[in-house]
């Protein structure tokens, strides 16, 4: 019964006090609207980011890496057909992709082999400027 005792016996405040804690709730509904605004503003410019394309999407050409397995008990053999009087100059293995830098004629090539799929994914001629 304490509880209702104090609720009865509370005084009102006086004119000064009362303008204070008005001003003070005014200023937390703005404080917390502007707050909600920027949360709205986050959330949406989350979505941007995960809804647009940035053009950073592989092309439909493109291989997908997968990876590379090679049968048991039995060595991969395959045949890649350079071009003719392509003269290989150094050649570099990543995943199931081989980088074949030669020169043909002398201009110079390099020459992307996909494992996989077992053919030239890619013929890219060197040039200086």
């Amino acid at each position: 019964m304490t509880h209702l005792d104090d609720e009865q016996d509370e005084k009102p405040l006086d004119p000064a006090m009362e303008n204070v804690r008005r001003k003070m709730i005014k200023l937390q509904l703005v404080s917390g609207g502007i707050m909600a605004v920027l949360f709205l503003a986050v959330l949406v410019a989350i979505g941007y980011k995960l809804t647009r394309d940035d053009g950073r999407s592989v092309p439909a050409t493109a291989t997908v890496a997968q990876p590379f397995a090679v049968p048991s008990g039995q060595p991969l053999s395959l045949t890649a057909d350079l071009p003719a009087g392509f003269r290989v100059l150094s050649t570099s293995l990543s995943g199931s992709q081989m980088l074949i830098l030669g020169e043909a004629g002398g201009v110079k090539k390099t020459l992307v082999y996909d494992l996989t799929l077992g053919r030239i994914i890619a013929d890219v001629t060197l040039s200086e400027k």
